[in-house]
């Protein structure tokens, strides 16, 4: 993803997250038995490796991933199973040279069991050996690439979040039953995100009947003017436009795209991340009616989500993103693996969330792992305004939709 828009409860926020780090950095051994509890009786204890940005375009992120994950402990009594957990939290940067050294020192200096979070996908890349070396699980809580879960896979990495490919796939097959004779622009940042988000409409568009009226990849993290390229929508004769933007970048698309008078003509949609979290506030009304595809919107009306995002709300005075609850489940699949193994070693609890069948309490739906990675409904969404503020509402959702589709 590129740049991110830092709000001040963001800023905030990393402050409480830095200094809860800082207290869970005293943290003692790896798993053992402690006989010291009252009466002689055995208690279990796990370190945890939360791996997230903590500064830079990514800090929003990092703190949305470690709010869902301190959430969940909180109301799990800091356990999985009979585990009582310790997280250590260490900053994941923005490259995996800072990543990869920093997942390094969890695992040989603070000896932890299991390892979270991780938002850049060339890192998580980068950790494949690393884990595998060490046999210790790495659950990816946001890292997006195809290759995490395919060609790159080990058996020790799993993933709570979702394929790039998988999220665009999933309005291109919408967008083609819908308006399968319409002609689609795409455009998206030319990078790795990028260019797996165009080929998953793509293919999923052109399968159902749709056409590509052209495509465009901005140079990524260099644009600030896309004139040029909304000339080039407006002259291709589309009937709407598909992008994949995210942070910064998100936020003057889309407000471009209104200002160059698009909006009404050519709809636009795109993934998620376009209109996910801090970057709605900052689009304002250049946002609205703008329509995405993502597995979690706040917005969902269902028991599970209803529980979540109050509690979220209430905790941390805010709603609810994505990597909130990319998180949040991560700790739910530990928790479940834990109980079914007993055990933190690597090959046990790799086995364990290989049996885990379908996750049927999270605030996203019921999902299952697919490959390692989720095999997950995908909801349509509609940017509305709500009081003061602007959610994704939902306008349609598709059956469980897996990595390849």
């Amino acid at each position: 993803m590129s740049g991110i828009v830092i709000s001040r409860r963001h800023i905030l926020g990393m402050l409480g997250a830095g200094g809860a780090a800082a207290a869970l950095s005293a943290c003692g051994s790896s798993i053992g038995n402690d006989s010291s509890s009252g009466g002689g009786g055995e208690t279990k204890s796990i370190k945890v490796g939360l791996v997230i940005p903590q500064a830079g375009v990514y800090a929003p992120l990092g703190v949305d991933m470690k709010q869902g994950w301190d959430l969940w402990l909180e109301r799990h009594d800091g356990k999985f199973g009979d585990f009582t957990v310790t997280t250590v939290a260490a900053d994941e940067g923005e490259t995996p040279q800072t990543g990869v050294p920093a997942t390094q020192r969890l695992l040989q200096s603070e000896n932890c069991d299991v390892l979270v979070g991780i938002v850049n996908s060339a890192t998580a890349l980068g950790l494949r050996d690393l884990v595998t070396e060490a046999k210790k699980v790495l659950v990816v809580a946001n890292a997006g690439a195809e290759d995490i879960t395919a060609k790159g896979a080990s058996p020790y990495i799993w993933r709570s979040s979702f394929a790039n490919g998988q999220v665009s796939g999933a309005m291109g097959t919408y967008l083609a039953e819908e308006n399968a004779d319409d002609s689609v622009y795409v455009i998206a940042s030319d990078y790795a995100a990028g260019d797996e988000a165009l080929a998953g409409f793509t293919t999923a568009f052109e399968k159902g009947g749709g056409k590509i009226a052209g495509m465009a990849k901005p140079p990524f993290g260099k644009t600030q003017d896309y004139q040029p390229f909304l000339s080039k929508i407006k002259s291709s004769g589309a009937k709407a436009t598909f992008c994949f933007f995210a942070g910064s970048e998100a936020v003057s698309f889309v407000k471009q795209y209104r200002q160059f008078g698009l909006a009404d003509d050519i709809p636009l949609y795109g993934s998620g991340f376009l209109t996910e979290g801090g970057v709605l506030d900052a689009q304002g009304d250049a946002a609205l009616d703008v329509q995405t595809s993502l597995h979690y919107t706040s917005a969902l009306d269902t028991p599970a989500n209803q529980e979540f995002a109050q509690a979220y709300q209430d905790k941390f005075d805010a709603v609810p993103t994505v990597y909130a609850v990319q998180t949040w489940d991560a700790a739910n699949v530990l928790d479940r693996a834990l109980k079914a193994s007993g055990s933190a070693d690597g090959d046990d609890l790799s086995k364990a969330l290989g049996g885990l069948g379908e996750i049927d309490d999270s605030p996203r739906g019921p999902w299952s792992f697919e490959n390692q990675t989720p095999k997950q409904k995908f909801y349509m969404r509609k940017v509305e305004k709500e009081g003061d503020g602007y959610v994704n509402t939902v306008v349609a959702e598709t059956e469980p939709v897996g990595q390849g589709g």
